[in-house]
């Protein structure tokens, strides 16, 4: 019998009281609205409210993650007898039940540190439905948990499916896929009782020596929008109610963060207002007003001496005010602590939850901190039991509206089935074939022809231990390239040989601090073997680029991430170049977090594939992609630079920059948006519906893109847009729209484009939003810089 129907039949009398009341009414007054499912939500919230302690609000607004060791036996098991002891007013958010963080010696952002392993599926789901019980049937009011993962590009769990990596999956330039992607990604998380994911990043990325830049959708905030916005309904769907193979998405990280100084992670943005509003907020804004987006996650940076977390216009004002941004502002782990540690904007915890609090931070991650001393902070009338109603109020409509009173749990015996199902597996695969950008491919190198191939080599540690990038656990099976071109031989008959050739780090573990790259006699030593192997070897293939130690998440100053060179590391350049000097067909397959200045590769390989993070289909869609297949169809998410000395290099530039070096060149060694493919394309002039509108009208344009090569393939179209003359200054191009197509030899498809007032508006002297009268010239091409425009008049 539950606490609240003990509590009911003594001040009723006992049986007798309810046996004197009609049986619906018993049961009315019986059951607290908040209980009732078909009360309506703000009741419900309401109801919930009025019952609780002030104690029972603020543990509403933390967090436990390595604080699950109180909650645990020993063993790794959830404990009532803990929990209740522990946490006697209930648990508001667990952090990561997949990870055993509270056993581990030290804890990590993400994934596996390398000398844990974490929960299976069966483990997981057990966990989570363990604690949820405790939560729902031994605290006083039942208040079910908020349960959080990261997801960045897939679960990030033990056997679920790994996709590629987020600067991968933006270079589809394919939203629809990326929804799929995510999806799958929510099924699989909520099979094991999460119900809360803290991805998408939207940050816009401009800065290559950021070791997150690989995180984010690319420099451009349209695609990061579009990207972002393909995410959130992919995790979350598009109603407010969760269906039950959904989950709660988090919006990271709001804002500059893509842009540090020195490309130090979290160093200052200093970003104008008018920067921020224009190339920083609209991913953010378009995901609010156009999903139902749960939550928003403050950056660790600063903006003009304002922390994220202690910035109340930042999150208060543009994102609740001018937004309208109904859900939570959750707290980016240790943010709240790091005002105290980094930013030295407070002295103590009480001091750093009353910024955080007042700026608009709803709850604390990944565990209690300065949200412990809320209660102070009441009782010395800081704060007010009013804000704290507000915040409580949008965390519980979030639980309400997610079903968690009704069933918080998960199906344990259906968890590990529904992990890396066979459609997951292959759309993995389909996604990184999607995902490679082809940069070059001289003399028609590529496809390789398995009949013409003869005796292929292939080079590289990591065509054997393939990175899949940050914010990953260990999936099932990750095919290395070995593993499909291996497959391929077998098929087709032809000889594979394999040589280490370089190695760049003795490690690859994300989560381990220490990186020890390799010696260069050690790649001195493996160079000469592979220059001894390539002699007697008719086709090369080299993979070549980075791995999870030297392109990552710098989250401490003993776990660092960024870098000052853009080169690739160790001894590749060296073997590259022996290796063309042979003079032999040679493709270089790149697997990378950030975008590299592979000058050498560009001037000598005669193919080059970018294939950033591929996930566990790597090797798969290699092969697919090797021998034709699949056809590369991705588009570059960044410009390329040549060398850190061009930074910052993207396309959206302003018209007074990039006047030139006496040394070197301004343009980047490949633009936003390129990508070749294995056939070759027409893109016709832009037309216009309409030439000439007024302000606050609408136009269309359309483009005929046509196959002119000799296999299927696709091609994505791109619409820019510059303002030829403004009252403030305005970027040189502007990605509004892309659609990437597939089309079989000789077809033709015309593809149409609104252009709406907010292609063309933009903030004036005063920031206001204004389309002001003048020319537009609206360009199309396959890229940022091969395009075809017309003029559009607006009076």
């Amino acid at each position: 019998m539950s606490k609240n129907r003990r509590q009911f039949l003594s001040t009723a009398g006992g049986l007798a009281g309810l046996a004197a009341l009609p049986a619906p009414m018993a049961f009315a007054a019986a059951v607290p609205p908040y209980k009732n499912p078909a009360a309506p939500v703000a009741k419900r919230v309401q109801d919930l409210l009025s019952r609780m302690t002030l104690e029972e609000k603020i543990e509403q607004m933390q967090c436990i993650w390595q604080d699950k060791k109180n909650i645990e036996d020993g063993q790794g098991n959830f404990s009532p007898e803990q929990a209740s002891r522990n946490y006697p007013n209930g648990i508001g958010m667990l952090g990561r039940p997949s990870d055993r963080v509270g056993q581990a010696k030290k804890a990590v952002a993400a994934g596996d540190d390398g000398r844990r392993i974490n929960r299976n599926a069966l483990e997981t789901a057990t966990y989570v439905n363990a604690a949820q019980k405790w939560a729902m049937e031994q605290t006083r009011l039942g208040i079910p948990m908020f349960t959080h993962e990261e997801a960045l590009h897939g679960y990030a769990a033990r056997d679920a499916t790994s996709f590629p990596q987020s600067i991968a999956l933006a270079s589809s330039f394919d939203p629809d896929m990326v929804r799929k992607v995510f999806s799958v990604a929510a099924r699989e998380m909520r099979a094991r009782g999460a119900n809360f994911a803290l991805a998408p990043v939207v940050d816009v990325a401009r800065e290559p020596r950021w070791g997150r830049i690989e995180e984010t959708y690319g420099e451009d905030p349209h695609l990061c929008g579009e990207m972002g916005k393909a995410a959130v309904l992919g995790f979350q769907g598009e109603g407010k109610q969760l269906a039950r193979d959904k989950v709660y998405t988090t919006l990271k990280h709001m804002t500059g963060h893509g842009q540090p100084e020195s490309g130090t992670n979290i160093g200052p943005a200093e970003i104008t207002e008018r920067t921020l509003r224009e190339e920083f907020f609209p991913p953010f804004e378009k995901l609010v007003k156009e999903t139902n987006v749960a939550a928003i996650m403050p950056s660790y940076n600063e903006i003009g001496g304002v922390p994220s977390h202690a910035n109340r216009w930042l999150l208060n004002q543009v994102a609740r005010v001018e937004w309208g941004f109904k859900g939570v502002m959750v707290s980016d782990y240790l943010g709240i602590k790091e005002l105290i540690t980094r930013h030295k904007l407070a002295a103590t915890p009480k001091e750093a939850a009353l910024r955080a609090i007042k700026a608009g931070v709803d709850i604390e991650t990944p565990d209690g901190f300065g949200y412990k001393e809320l209660a102070a902070l009441v009782k010395e009338k800081h704060v007010s039991v009013a804000e704290i109603d507000a915040i409580v109020a949008r965390i519980l409509e979030l639980k309400f509206q997610a079903g968690l009173f009704e069933n918080p749990y998960a199906d344990v015996k259906a968890a590990d089935s529904l992990t890396a199902t066979p459609d997951a597996v292959a759309l993995a695969r389909e996604t990184a074939c999607r995902s490679a950008v082809l940069l070059k491919n001289d003399k028609g190198v590529l496809p390789l022809d398995p009949k013409k191939v003869g005796k292929l080599l292939l080079l590289g540690t990591h065509a054997k231990d393939t990175p899949i990038g940050g914010y990953s656990d260990v999936p099932r099976h990750v095919a290395s390239i070995y593993e499909g071109l291996k497959a391929e031989s077998e098929k087709h008959g032809f000889e594979l040989a394999y040589a280490e050739a370089v190695r760049i780090t003795e490690s690859r573990v994300w989560g381990a601090d220490e990186i020890v790259f390799t010696p260069r006699e050690k790649n001195a030593r493996l160079i000469a073997e592979a220059l001894e192997a390539a002699k007697t070897a008719d086709t090369i293939v080299m993979v070549l680029g980075d791995n999870e130690q030297t392109s990552r998440e710098a989250w401490a100053d003993t776990h660092l991430g960024d870098r000052e060179t853009l080169d690739m590391l160790g001894q590749q350049n060296e073997l590259a170049q022996a290796i063309f000097d042979l003079g032999k067909p040679t493709v270089v397959f790149l697997l990378n977090g950030r975008p590299l200045s592979v000058n050498l590769l560009a001037e000598r390989a005669p193919a080059l594939i970018e294939g950033w993070y591929l996930g566990q289909e790597t090797g798969h869609a290699a092969a697919d992609l090797l021998f034709g297949r699949a056809n590369p169809g991705g588009k570059l998410p960044v410009s390329i630079a040549r060398s850190v000395g061009q930074l910052p290099i993207f396309y959206n530039h302003k018209p007074s920059a990039r006047r030139g070096y006496i040394d070197g060149s301004t343009k980047p060694l490949y633009p936003f948006g390129f990508g070749l493919s294995y056939t070759t394309f027409a893109i016709s002039e832009p037309r216009l519906s309409r030439a000439s509108i007024r302000a606050g009208e609408s136009t269309q344009v359309s483009v005929e893109v046509r196959n002119t090569g000799a296999v299927q393939g696709d091609e994505v179209v791109q619409i820019y847009i510059r303002d030829d003359v403004s009252s403030v200054t305005r970027p040189v191009l502007e990605l509004k729209a892309f659609k990437r197509v597939t089309l079989a030899p000789g077809e033709a498809k015309t593809l149409s484009f609104d252009i709406k007032p907010s292609d063309l508006w933009f903030f004036n002297m005063d920031m206001k939003r204004v389309v002001e009268p003048g020319s537009f010239t609206i360009h199309a091409g396959p890229n940022s810089v091969e395009l075809k425009s017309v003029k559009l008049m607006v009076s």
